[in-house]
């Protein structure tokens, strides 16, 4: 089937490396019985390994020609609908909340509103394996010391690793960096101790409001309290005060929330 060219404004990267494209598919251990929700199937490259491999494949695509394209050729069990992955209920998609992976070549400068999208939902996925610039895959996978805003949107979720790494050639046209395979299993509900996302990332926010500074002066300053009273909150949580936000780990960081929220 005839395509047009790679559309730059979508940020369009197609995924042609078919041992990669099966990787992607390992990453989320997608088998028999499963519905997969995949974002941006482009010239469905995956979408087929999908259907080969899934019994219902949803493929959310932004580009309309190529969505039509795509449904034309597409395989029984698989249905295309032509929508933002930023703004969709994933419970709409599915006609009903129910077990779904997703997994997607994403677009480099809509990856992390895409995944979030996902993860925040009432209707999550059990697991998501994702390509994004590796860059990227690293922060969302990032351990105490490199730890940033970005890891808590995942980890708060679910535990991340990357997969694989992917070189510029796998891809038409190539990209000018290189990217990764994230795999990530979602917890049943948020990391132990935190009840409420919003609220936790209020918390967040203010502590990496100021990364180069102690997590009390950081504190203080995005919280608006008195550096007293952030160190106070710190010392319940058990956490030293002159440690700094990307130092902390998950656990750490519902500790203390769950102090902050008390207080």
């Amino acid at each position: 089937m005839a395509y047009g060219a790679p559309r730059k404004s979508l940020g369009q990267h197609f995924l042609t490396d078919r041992n990669i494209l099966g990787s992607i598919a390992d990453a989320a251990e997608v088998g028999p019985g499963d519905t997969v929700i995949e974002v941006g199937p482009g010239r469905g490259a995956l979408t087929a390994v999908l259907a080969e491999r899934a019994q219902r494949v949803i493929a959310v695509e932004l580009d309309g020609a190529l969505a039509r394209s795509l449904a034309v050729a597409a395989p029984s069990n698989v249905e295309v609908m032509e929508a933002d992955a930023r703004a969709v209920d994933p419970a709409a998609l599915l006609g009903g909340c129910a077990p779904y992976k997703m997994l997607g070549n994403l677009p480099y400068y809509a990856a992390m509103p895409i995944l979030r999208r996902f993860l925040e939902a009432e209707c999550r996925p059990e697991c998501a394996a994702v390509l994004v610039q590796r860059e990227v895959a690293e922060q969302m996978c990032a351990k105490p010391g490199a730890m940033s805003l970005v890891s808590l949107a995942v980890q708060l979720y679910g535990s991340a690793r990357v997969a694989r790494i992917v070189r510029p050639g796998s891809f038409t046209p190539p990209p000018k960096v290189t990217s990764a395979v994230v795999a990530t299993t979602l917890h049943d509900g948020l990391a132990e101790g935190v009840d409420d996302a919003e609220r936790f990332f209020v918390l967040a926010r203010a502590g990496f409001s100021a990364p180069r500074k102690q997590l009390r002066n950081a504190l203080a300053s995005g919280l608006k309290v008195a550096p007293d009273e952030a160190e106070q909150l710190l010392a319940a949580a058990g956490i030293e005060a002159s440690r700094r936000a990307q130092t902390l780990s998950m656990a750490e960081w519902a500790s203390l929330y769950r102090v902050w929220r008390s207080a």
